[in-house]
């Protein structure tokens, strides 16, 4: 502002007075007119020209395609087969014949019973076929030397009836003898107690000394079959039906030849390098939890699973034809129905209602109400809540926590002179 220089004789004089404070009057408001005029005249110095930029929000591109419908269940494992070795003769337990917890063959020997016992009474059933063969060998010899003479009526044919008859009785002593000597034999190989299957075998149930098999059969171990094992899991009665209707709809269709694929995720979170497959789903449904069991088979050549064990199992049932895949973040879900924000072309953002058919990996699988090449809003919705109604926006990829960020853009060259 300029310096106005007022005198004091200046001042003694009414009118010289009023004109000073005009003057000084005048010159206040052309200042402030200068400061209201600034920004126009290209504003002040670092300021930037124009108005605000546009929001910048992340955005998925709407890409219809083949998507697998993955659910994911709790299971347990379960061995394929289990037997129990029992005792089927009885007597004193001398020696076990193997390491527990090892792998075992079908046949193998596992425990040893006292045989004596066993062999004596072979030996007693072989001894009475030998004098049953004895007795049967005189009496056809003397049947034999009866047949001649009673053609010729040298005996009667009463005498020669009863050489037959006790010949036969002989021969029938001899076959309950042979028997006895073959139960002799199974007895005595009872006491070599065997491995009815392949698999791991658990721990002695007895040990060495112990009376076995007296009265009953004794458990003994238990042998568990873990190549391949069994994952029982339930699913919801609703979510099965409503797939089933849907096959037969055709909105969804089944994926691979009728059988579902089967993937185990361990307690950790991590996957089983191994795929299963399902075997079958129950006919019947648990009227207590309204659930319906399914089995499926794992292969486990090296022992890294064991019966059980709490798993998850991620099953894919059916797949979706061209359907959209949009982070779940991106979808409103409301009583009255699910909505998307999609930004146009001109940055303005619209609802749209989408229908949802299931979810996964953080994703819901849209069916119907977007078209391809429609970009969906995922980030940003906090930025235009202080922002009035149809305020434009700038669209741009959205990254997800976690991945890797996308490449900054290239600075611009500098003209040249």
């Amino acid at each position: 502002m300029p310096f106005l220089h007022v005198s004091r004789d200046s001042l003694r004089s009414p009118r010289r007075v009023g004109a000073a404070a005009a003057a000084l009057l005048a010159l206040a408001l052309a200042a402030c007119g200068n400061k209201d005029a600034a920004p126009a005249g290209g504003g002040a110095p670092g300021a930037g020209g124009g108005g605000a930029p546009a929001p910048e929000v992340g955005v998925v591109v709407a890409t219809p395609g083949e998507v697998g419908l993955v659910t994911e269940l709790p299971g347990r494992l379960e061995a394929s087969r289990v037997s129990q070795v029992r005792a089927r003769a009885a007597g004193i337990l001398n020696k076990r014949l193997f390491k527990e917890g090892s792998d075992v063959k079908a046949g193998q020997p596992l425990f040893a019973i006292d045989p004596a016992p066993y062999e004596a009474a072979m030996r007693s059933a072989q001894a009475s076929v030998a004098r049953s063969e004895a007795n049967a060998a005189q009496a056809k010899a003397l049947a034999e030397r009866y047949r001649p003479l009673v053609e010729a009526n040298a005996v009667s044919k009463q005498e020669y009836a009863n050489a037959v008859a006790s010949w036969k009785a002989a021969e029938a002593d001899v076959a309950a003898g042979r028997a006895a000597v073959t139960t002799a034999r199974i007895n005595l190989g009872y006491a070599t107690v065997t491995a009815p299957i392949s698999g791991r075998i658990g721990r002695a149930l007895v040990t060495e000394g112990a009376l076995v098999g007296q009265g009953e059969a004794t458990p003994l171990a238990t042998i568990q079959q873990i190549d391949p094992l069994y994952v029982n899991f339930t699913q919801s009665a609703s979510e099965a039906l409503r797939l089933r209707r849907a096959f037969e709809a055709g909105t969804l269709k089944r994926s691979g030849e009728g059988a579902a694929s089967v993937k185990i995720l361990l307690e950790d979170g991590s996957e089983y390098a191994q795929p299963g497959r399902l075997l079958f789903t129950d006919l019947s449904v648990d009227e207590t939890t309204g659930q319906v069991t399914l089995r499926a088979e794992v292969p486990n050549p090296r022992g890294d699973l064991l019966p059980g064990l709490y798993v998850r199992v991620r099953m894919e049932q059916a797949q979706a034809s061209n359907a959209i895949a949009v982070p779940q973040q991106a979808v409103t879900r409301t009583e009255q129905g699910d909505t998307v924000t999609v930004v146009g072309a001109d940055g303005k953002l619209s609802q749209r209602s989408v229908k949802i058919t299931a979810g996964q990996n953080n994703r819901w699988i849209v069916t119907d109400g977007l078209k391809e090449g429609e970009q969906v809003m995922v980030d940003g919705f906090q930025k235009l809540q202080m922002l009035p109604p149809g305020t434009p926006v700038k669209a741009v990829p959205w990254k997800a926590p976690g991945s890797a960020p996308a490449a900054p853009a290239p600075a611009p060259a500098a003209p040249k002179q």
